[in-house]
């Protein structure tokens, strides 16, 4: 049963205006379905500069975290996390196993876990309405990323500390700001599609 004094997440507005008479829980296991398959997709777009390629990962989870809000968002990041552990083919250039996930790109993909519940606690109390709150939103869940996503490149490459950020996190800055550009467009301007939007 969902607190009445938090905000329903986006997805669940959308759900209700399109499909109110749907189970809820089918419902909840096609969206972690299509979340998964979201992040698989983006997974795939990569540019090869380093150690850490850059993908569209980052930008599924600003968005499907916001989208989703708590729990789903956390468990459909953590199914996806659960997927390529077992040896499905979803992570970037289809690679899959415990080994990936304890390789140099190891920190991000815990990061993502971590940024999921973030944008989804905040999300829960409205942080996506407006765009200066939702801006603040997707810094902090950006940089909840970043710190063990370059803290774990560090130690499994043994780099130093400068050379770890050289390499995953500076090449990254634009790119992740153009994602967080387009996140923030989109969730407030979804909520003023709805009604419920707001400046803040």
């Amino acid at each position: 049963m969902s607190n009445p004094t938090l905000s329903p997440s986006l997805l669940e507005r959308v759900s209700l205006a399109v499909a109110p008479r749907a189970d809820a829980r089918v419902a909840a296991v096609v969206k972690v379905v299509i979340g998964v398959a979201l992040l698989t997709l983006l997974a795939q777009v990569r540019v090869l500069i380093g150690p850490v390629p850059i993908t569209g990962q980052t930008l599924g989870v600003l968005l499907l975290g916001a989208a989703y809000g708590l729990p789903l968002g956390l468990i459909s990041v953590g199914a996806y996390l659960a997927l390529g552990a077992a040896g499905v083919p979803v992570f970037a250039g289809s690679a899959s196993g415990l080994a990936y996930l304890a390789g140099p790109t190891g920190g991000y993909l815990l990061g993502f876990v971590l940024a999921a519940a973030v944008l989804g606690f905040l999300s829960r109390r409205g942080w996506d309405k407006g765009v200066l709150s939702c801006c603040l939103m997707m810094l902090l869940a950006s940089a909840v990323i970043y710190v063990p996503g370059v803290a774990w490149l560090k130690q499994a490459l043994g780099l130093t500390w400068s050379a770890a950020v050289a390499a995953g996190l500076t090449p990254f800055l634009f790119g992740d700001a153009v994602k967080l550009a387009l996140a923030t467009a989109a969730l407030p301007g979804a909520w003023r599609l709805l009604g419920d939007g707001h400046r803040r």
